[in-house]
């Protein structure tokens, strides 16, 4: 998908997906959510390396636990990705827009993120 934007859509280009509900807007994000420290890649790329050794170490600890897995892998796979784009790019594709909502422009490895955590968080209420 963020090959497909980045060779078809133009830097701010957009278009509507599901009028009133999803566009693809491409931007480059040099910080992190909501653009949180831009411009600041040595300390993202410091962040992600250090979160995915601690992910695998988890993934590892837990891999008999099914729901702790599945959540660890997304959290991996959307640390890995964003790491990538950070040091080959100097910057994240955002691509995804929400319509019917002020909410900032994100990406696939974004969406792992949030998914993995949620994952996690029920696993955790899960075992109490």
């Amino acid at each position: 998908m963020k090959h497909w934007v980045v060779g078809t859509l133009a830097l701010g280009q957009s278009f509507s997906v599901v009028p009133g509900v999803l566009s693809i807007t491409r931007i480059n994000n040099t910080g992190a959510a909501w653009s949180i420290l831009s411009g600041h890649q040595f300390i993202f790329v410091l962040i992600a390396i250090v979160a995915a050794i601690l992910i695998g170490y988890f993934l590892i600890h837990y891999w008999s636990n099914l729901w702790y897995r599945f959540g660890l892998s997304l959290l991996f796979a959307g640390t890995i990705g964003n790491v990538i784009d950070r040091i080959f790019s100097n910057h994240v594709v955002d691509m995804f827009q929400l319509d019917f909502i002020n909410f900032p422009i994100f990406n696939c490895a974004d969406m792992y993120l949030t998914i993995g955590i949620l994952i996690i968080g029920f696993a955790i209420i899960r075992e109490k």
